[in-house]
């Protein structure tokens, strides 16, 4: 995923144009993908696959987001299924500053 938004965003930073990338998995159905049966663990997004993407876009412009996932569902779900931990948000931030130095 990486290796593809770089393409997009290659062509994207000349025109000003701001790119969102989501990692992880979302839970839940949305446009007939069923994610209800996939692993807990992959509801969540891992600090390391934040840094890739930060190393993978940074230098080609600061104009992009990083969505990550900390348990969020899109669609329809099982209600008590939602385990949201946006703690994790906070981890991602601490242990890019810590990476990056910065």
């Amino acid at each position: 995923n990486i290796a593809i938004c770089k393409k997009y965003f290659e062509k994207m930073a000349p025109l000003g144009l701001i790119l969102e990338m989501e990692i992880g998995i979302t839970g839940g159905v949305e446009d007939g993908v069923d994610n209800t049966g996939v692993s807990k663990e992959k509801l969540y997004s891992k600090p390391q696959d934040i840094l890739k993407v930060w190393e993978g876009l940074s230098p080609i412009s600061e104009r992009f987001t990083i969505a990550a996932a900390f348990g969020n569902v899109h669609g329809v779900y099982k209600v008590g299924n939602v385990k949201l931990r946006p703690e994790l948000l906070e981890e991602f931030q601490k242990f890019a500053e810590e990476k990056l130095g910065k």
